[in-house]
This record gives structure tokens, sequence and C-alpha cells, in this order.
């Protein structure tokens, strides 16, 4: 290469690398702004409206509203103290051990953007830039229902004692059909500890007094069975949903879901609570029945020692069991009381490898998930589900409801919140080849 052609190429390079160079300092600068300078309209409301709006809008969990700049200005202190505080979005799961679908979390960069616009004064930024709101299903977090009824009023006497109750609710639909999901929404979610629904299946029977006193015989006098658990509300809970084919239930035209196991906690003063269930149709009948099994109190394996937890004690206690046959999971449910501090599930396979299901670091009583797997996850025959829970019953326990502490268990067909359970609720499909690779993605095609 002569002299000439060097020169030319090494001032084309030269003009590249500083372009590149402004480019680069440009991005830099540009990302610089985006951190430093947020406002509202261009750069908080996206992050809202994704990561809290779900709950916090009206008619849904959360108890104010997010959705405008207003609503949001106005709870600015709270915004910062829960955010520092990492108290929100409540999502107690470990996402480094484990993921799920429809996480709850908040990434580092959007709780820094959140941060900085509070600290500069909550600026609106420019209107023209505003985000729209999308439109949110009224009484529903999982999406608009293709029917909707509510149980009768309850009232709740202020005597500080629990209730527990069953009741029916009756409903028509069009035509005999599919049931891919139901959802409960409680009216009085501060005293509402858990509610669990079944369908009435008028084709099985078995007699039973409770049914006699609702009135919940069959045509032909006898009384009936129950569907497996189809909906459960615990506190934060959102009802599991799955793509077409997964799960669901096939019903009549006229039924009745059985609110079996309603539990309602102690209230100072009189109140009341009228329960929501929306039911969501499905169009074709499951091929994949979704099956529950319990693990721990009142379930199918012990809590290995007994769950008793002795006054100013943090103990460890264990629950495991082996499967008889394989099974892909769709969905886990850690479930503890006001002692629990931590909770951690994993599974150890016929060749001792480990599969970690859950690790929650710090329980909170208030947020139970139901944790729905992003694609089915399958545990073979002879695989071990360990289940290791650590309760603090101790004064420095902020939620021990005895003070001093007292001894604290299990107790025989008891749901009452001071006493204590240690679960792991699993929902869980017959195992084919292939269920590694199965979305449980809502908006996935089978």
């Amino acid at each position: 290469m002569n002299n000439m052609k060097l020169q030319v190429v090494i001032f084309i390079l030269a003009i590249v690398l500083f372009q590149s160079g402004c480019n680069q300092s440009g991005n830099k600068e540009q990302e610089a702004n985006y951190i430093a300078h947020p406002d509202f309209n261009e750069h908080i409301a996206p992050i809202l409206i994704k990561r809290c709006a779900p709950c916090h809008r009206p008619g849904s969990a959360g108890p104010f509203s997010l959705l405008t700049y207003h609503d949001v200005k106005k709870k600015a202190k709270t915004i910062k103290q829960v955010l520092e505080d990492g108290l929100m979005p409540p999502w107690p799961a470990d996402t480094s051990y484990s993921r799920f679908r429809d996480e709850k979390i908040i990434t580092s960069q959007e709780k820094e953007l959140l941060l900085t616009w509070i600290k500069q004064g909550a600026r609106p930024g420019d209107s023209a830039k505003t985000v729209k709101v999308p439109s949110f299903p009224e009484m529903s977090l999982l999406g608009k229902p293709n029917l909707t009824v509510k149980m009768d009023t309850f009232f709740i006497e202020g005597n500080n004692r629990d209730y527990f109750m069953m009741i029916k609710v009756p409903y028509e639909l069009p035509a005999d059909t599919f049931i891919s999901a139901i959802e409960i929404i409680p009216g009085n979610k501060k005293l509402t500890h858990h509610i669990r629904a079944k369908p009435v299946n008028a084709e099985l029977h078995n007699k039973s007094d409770a049914y006699q006193l609702l009135d919940l015989a069959n045509d032909d006098k006898t009384y009936p069975m129950l569907t497996p658990s189809v909906s459960n509300y615990l506190p934060g809970v959102i009802s599991s949903a799955y793509p077409v084919g997964i799960g669901g239930y096939s019903v009549k035209k006229q039924g009745t879901v059985l609110l079996d196991n309603i539990h309602y906690g102690p209230s100072p003063i009189d109140t009341f609570d009228c329960t929501t269930i929306n039911f969501f149709f499905s169009p074709a009948a499951p091929s994949r029945p979704v099956r529950e099994m319990i693990l721990g109190t009142s379930g199918i394996a012990p809590v290995y020692p007994p769950l008793i937890i002795q006054p100013n004690h943090i103990d460890t206690f264990t629950i495991r069991y082996t499967l008889a046959q394989s099974i892909s999971l769709v969905t886990i449910n850690p479930h503890m009381h006001l002692l629990g501090k931590s909770f951690l599930a994993y599974a150890i396979t016929p060749l001792q490898d480990t599969i970690p299901l859950i690790r929650v670091k710090q329980w909170d009583f208030r947020w139970q998930y139901f944790y729905t797997f992003n694609k089915m996850m399958p545990l073979m025959a002879g695989t071990t589900i360990i289940v290791k829970g650590v309760f603090d019953n101790t004064e420095k326990n902020p939620l021990n409801p005895f003070h001093p502490p007292q001894v604290v268990s299990e107790r025989e067909g008891s749901m009452r919140t001071t006493d204590e359970m240690f679960q792991f609720i699993i929902s869980y499909t017959t195992y084919k080849p292939g269920d590694k690779n199965v979305s449980l993605e809502l908006n996935t095609t089978q």
C-alpha cells in the first residue's frame, strides 16, 4: 500500500472513531440525563402502570390508587419509604433461587428513577408525553370475568373471636360449560384469613350433615362430594389461572359454589363482608387436569419434629415426601402463620441432583402467593421434596400474638391465626414427556 492510500485509510478510520466516540458520548449523556432528571409523564408513569397499578387502582387490592400524577404525588413519601425498606412491590420469593410467572418485582434502575424523581420534587413533566392508562377490569386481578356472583352480606361481630363458616353461593350459566378459573375477591380483606371454594359435583354423592344443614342435596336426595379445591384466597393471593387445556373443570348450567372454609380473623368492632366470586370460562375441556397435594399440617406428610414452638425459641421444622409417581408442578404455595420466619423448599432427584423450588428469606403473613412456574416443573418418581420452615416465638417477632410468648403449636382441625401451620401446597398434573417445555404463560397458545 502506497503512502497516499495509507493516509486515506488512516483519515477514514479517524472519522469513524471520532463519530463512534461522539455517539457513545451522546448515548451516555442521554442515559445520564434520563437517570438524573426523570419526570412523571415520560419516565415514572410507565413504571407505576407496569409494576403497581394492577393492585393500586380503584376496586383492587391496594389501599390507594396510583394511576394519575395527583394520586402518586400525594403518596410520594409513602412510596419512598416502602421502596427504601424493600416492602413494595411485595414479592416474598427469592428471585436468585427460583423464578416464577408474573413476578411482582422492580429493577434497580426503576427504583433509582422513582427515588430520584421524588427527591427532586416529583415533577409532572411534559403533558404531551402522558402515558395512556390501560383499561383494568373492576374487581378482578385476572382479567374481565365471564360471570360474577356475590355471597350475601355477612355480619362479623366485634367480639375479638375467630369465625369459621361454610356458605353456599348458587349460580346459573347460559349453558353447561367449562371453567378455567374461579377468582375470590373478599370484600373485607383486613379480616379475611382464607377462603376455599369448591363447585358441587352432583354426579358423586356422600352424605354429610354439613351439606344437609346447607340444603345441598342432589335431586335424588343424596348428598354430593365436591370437586377438588378450585380457588383459594389467602392474604395477597392472586388466583391461579393456566393456558387453555391445563386445569379447569366441567360444570352444569345450574350449580353451587360451596365456600366450605371461610375464616375471618378477630375484630374489635362490628363489621361486614360481601365476597365476590368471578368465573372465567374455557372454550375447551381440560386435557391436563390439575390436582393438589398438601404436605405438612393436615397433609400427606408430617412435620418433624412435631410443630410445637416453645416460648422464646427460634426453631426449624422439616417436611419430607418421596414421590411414588412422576408429576409436573404448575403452582406451589408456602403457608405459615404469624410465627413464620423463613421458608425453603427443594427437591432431591434419585440421582441426587437438587432442584430449587422456592425460598422466602423473610416470611410475611400478609403476602401468601400461589407461585406459578413459567414452565411446568417435572419431578420424577423417587424424587424427595424437602421443606424447611423456621419459626420465631420470641418477643422480637413483631407479629407474635402473645406477650409474653406462649407455647404455640398446630392443632388438628384448627386454622386459627394464633395457632400455627406449616404447609407446602402443590398443584400438579400427571407427567408427560416434554413437560419441561410446556409454557404456563397465559398468552401462550398450546
